[in-house]
């Protein structure tokens, strides 16, 4: 009987591992780069181990998919989102006239705005300073999606378990078309993580501080009552 190798990965582990080293292969060779083969080298796993797994390549994309999800969903916890205010009283219920409805809305905007900013500023600024394997690894997946249906099921599916909350967190903000306000909100926010890792703003990373003025400004356009908070412009740190 061969002895026990004690730092083997367990059955439970081991998809998450070979996951994980499929996302930083992704990140690191492309595409092309991603193989049953690499995966099983990089991760210091027996020939045939990713196989065994994910038998297909198709397979293997929707495990790096999945575990992408995870992991991401991980960079900003469910509990340092804003709480809405659900206890704030509606027009009607403060006895106010047509314009009511409009008015809590500036309450609600003005109120929430700053702890969205805040948010979404910090989830950002953890993408760029912590998280840029998972960026360049996202990028080569949704390529690929566009090009192989049933992963682009996945990707979207995984996809609106982010979204959900942003189009939630707007609505309770006072938002009038939270749906195509969150599209604005998810599309900035795309283009600046690529824009930052990829794109011609890669070479610094903006301070916190401004990624949360930009937010800010962002809303203050989108929702009643809101103004742009106000804070650093730089570059580089927090």
């Amino acid at each position: 009987m061969n002895a026990r190798d004690d730092h083997a990965p367990s059955a439970a582990s081991r998809p998450q591992l070979i996951a994980d080293t499929a996302l930083r292969l992704l990140a690191e060779r492309g595409m092309r780069g991603l193989t049953h083969r690499a995966v099983d080298e990089a991760a210091g796993l027996p020939q045939g181990s990713t196989s065994n797994l994910a038998r297909t390549r198709a397979a293997l994309l929707e495990a790096a998919v999945g575990r992408l999800a995870e992991r991401e969903a991980a960079v900003l916890t469910q509990e340092e989102l804003p709480r809405p205010q659900r206890d704030r009283p509606s027009g009607a219920e403060a006895g106010a006239g047509p314009g009511a409805g409009a008015a809590s809305g500036v309450a609600a905007g003005g109120a929430e705005v700053p702890a969205l900013a805040e948010a979404l500023s910090l989830a950002l600024h953890r993408y760029l300073t912590h998280h840029r394997e998972l960026l360049l690894a996202r990028y080569e997946l949704a390529l690929e999606a566009t090009r192989r249906p049933p992963l682009r099921e996945v990707y979207d599916r995984a996809g609106r378990a982010f979204r959900e909350p942003v189009v939630a967190m707007l609505a309770a903000a006072g938002s009038a078309a939270p749906e195509r306000h969150a599209l604005s909100v998810v599309a900035w926010c795309d283009g600046v993580l690529f824009s930052c890792t990829a794109g011609q703003f890669h070479a610094a990373v903006p301070t916190r501080a401004a990624l949360r003025t930009s937010c800010a400004e962002l809303l203050a356009g989108m929702l009643p009552g809101a103004g742009a908070s106000r804070g650093g412009t730089g570059v580089a740190g927090e």
